[in-house]
């Protein structure tokens, strides 16, 4: 697994041995960063369930500013710091405005400043369980960029459909094959 592109491209990732982590393959992650574009650059990002920190490291390689990782275990966390030193070198710029937080996802820290785009990779098996509580707290921490985006990978056949939330696009499909599903919220319509 490596940075898929950016000025990054080709750094290899490393995740802890074992099965509880299941990378973002770089095929997902370059279609995703493909539909965010320019989008990245100069944004901030929240990766929870960060693992690796695939997303966030992605990010950082195609100009992101800085974010904030947040992944539960210990040993996944170690590995993270490893991969983001690496990119950090490779492009050549110290670990400043990038925060990484040992925690619960569903915990949702902001980190310095609101994130302009939250990238969500759970394990698949607790999407239906913590979808409405993650959603639900993104409202809160996104409510002062009403333009933020949330990029959620999932399984194809799981069909989300978060209160005040609303799908802009899905990438991939098939039951059984990871998407890449885009929310942003939903404002009620301003009368006249």
């Amino acid at each position: 697994m490596r940075i898929s592109g950016g000025q990054a491209r080709g750094i290899p990732l490393i995740v802890p041995k074992g099965d509880a982590v299941r990378p973002a393959t770089d095929g997902m992650r370059q279609a995703a960063f493909s539909s965010l574009g320019a989008y990245v650059v100069g944004a901030r990002f929240l990766d929870l369930f960060a693992g690796s920190g695939a997303y966030g490291l992605e990010a950082l390689s195609r100009g992101a500013a800085g974010g904030v990782f947040v992944e539960k275990n210990a040993k996944t966390v170690a590995c993270l710091r490893r991969n983001l030193a690496a990119v950090c070198k490779s492009l050549g710029c110290d670990e400043s405005g990038v925060e990484v937080f040992q925690a619960d996802a569903l915990t949702v820290p902001a980190g310095e400043g609101v994130p302009d785009v939250v990238f969500i990779d759970p394990p698949y098996e607790i999407i239906p369980e913590v979808a409405p509580a993650l959603f639900a707290r993104l409202a809160e921490v996104l409510a002062p960029k009403p333009d933020a985006l949330v990029v959620f990978e999932m399984p194809g056949e799981l069909e989300l459909a978060p209160a005040g939330w609303t799908m802009i696009k899905r990438l991939g499909g098939g039951a059984h094959q990871p998407t890449v599903v885009f929310f942003r919220r939903k404002f009620p319509a301003q009368g006249i």
